[in-house]
């Protein structure tokens, strides 16, 4: 009998809208959606913890964001001129110096992430979990990076200037700003680095994020626990 009720729900799915279909999910009795009324919410913090286990923690390992083509950062518009003009001019090699110790620096800053997603996700409650569940394959996501991103740049603005300075990016970027600047007849550039560097790191995380929820809710060879494949089976 309960599998023929999730097979209406289901059917239910495929004809109303979103709106209407938020109304179905908060009608249904506790013991259809889950034995647990907090069993959707815990689902959705299990997905959210496996996705800052597994991929977050790959971002602060060396060369997490820098050999990740999803999330390795590159040169803001107003520098892309500047690595054209330092390899036209032999110094190609500095160029890609650069741009490595922006990643190394963001590597870095990731490492403070990791508390605060933990809180975030802690506060999911039974209706956030509901309509996330409906939502878009990166709804988990969406709502960490509301709760989170402005705690988060506070948080990774510091580091990453502190990390500019012990990986020698501050050294690196200054030669190679003065470099470019000392060029006859170019504009001179002098850009906020930190904060181009820590809105990035920040994309980046919210990216692996979303890999794994999107992993999760479309695969469910992904869903390797008990309570996951309970949870993401009402959304199939």
């Amino acid at each position: 009998m309960f599998y023929k009720k999730i097979a209406l729900f289901c059917s239910i799915f495929m004809l109303v809208s979103c709106a209407e279909l938020q109304n179905v999910v908060n009608t249904l009795p506790t013991g259809q959606v889950g034995t647990d009324p907090t069993m959707i919410a815990n689902g959705l913090r299990q997905a959210l913890d496996f996705g800052i286990e597994k991929q977050v923690t790959k971002l602060t390992k060396e060369n997490g964001f820098y050999k990740n083509q999803l999330v390795k950062i590159l040169l803001p518009e107003e520098l892309q001129k500047v690595d054209r003009t330092l390899r036209d001019i032999g110094l190609g090699s500095l160029a890609d110096e650069g741009l490595k110790a922006m990643n190394r620096a963001a590597e870095d800053a990731v490492k403070e992430a990791t508390p605060i997603f933990v809180n975030a996700v802690k506060e999911i409650t039974f209706n956030d979990a509901k309509n996330i569940l409906l939502g878009s394959d990166n709804a988990a996501t969406s709502y960490l990076q509301n709760r989170t991103n402005s705690q988060l740049y506070a948080k990774f603005n510091p580091v990453i200037k502190n990390s500019f300075s012990k990986v020698g990016a501050d050294r690196i970027w200054t030669n190679i700003i003065t470099k470019y600047n000392s060029v006859p007849f170019v504009n001179k550039v002098n850009p906020d680095l930190t904060d181009y560097v820590t809105n990035e790191a920040l994309k980046g995380v919210y990216t692996m994020i979303g890999v794994e929820e999107k992993k999760i809710r479309s695969s469910a060879q992904s869903r390797t626990t008990t309570l996951l494949r309970q949870v993401f089976a009402l959304q199939d």
